[in-house]
């Protein structure tokens, strides 16, 4: 079953069982699926769905911060709570450790010796823990081991 299909089932059970706020956060997923199919004239396959999820992943965390040093918490648990639907249909997150070992591996496969290189090792990391990690705390590690 694709992953597609999998949120499609999910949307169906949510509309049975009444869960309306897993229903609009369903909702909300599959229009920004079709909104991007839409746009680039194509079908989406699994790898794509992923990144879109976790462009919307991205939106949440930045917005629950924003909302958080605005002092709304209210609207803070509400992204949390979109946050945590989005997430299960993400890959798990990689550890820190793992994530150490992506980066060690990807340096040494690219020759990598300074900061100049950076964008070599995140072409060859994107690929391997995109939607596994956030890519801007990944940066952040590269940049601090090439330094």
């Amino acid at each position: 079953m694709s992953l597609k299909d999998r949120i499609q089932e999910d949307m169906k059970s949510s509309m049975r069982s009444g869960d309306k706020e897993r229903l609009a956060t369903i909702r909300m997923i599959m229009a920004a699926i079709k909104q991007r199919e839409v746009d680039e004239r194509i079908t989406l396959d699994d790898a794509q769905i992923m990144s879109v999820l976790d462009k919307m992943g991205k939106q949440r965390r930045e917005s629950i911060a924003q909302f958080q040093a605005g002092n709304r918490q209210d609207l803070a648990q509400k992204e949390s709570a979109e946050l945590k639907i989005i997430g299960a249909y993400l890959p798990a997150q990689l550890s820190d450790a793992e994530l150490d070992a992506l980066i060690a591996e990807a340096i040494s496969q690219t020759g990598a010796s300074s900061v100049k290189d950076m964008g070599k090792v995140m072409n060859v990391i994107k690929s391997k823990a995109q939607g596994r990690a956030d890519m801007a705390a990944v940066g952040a590690r590269i940049k601090a081991r090439l330094s």
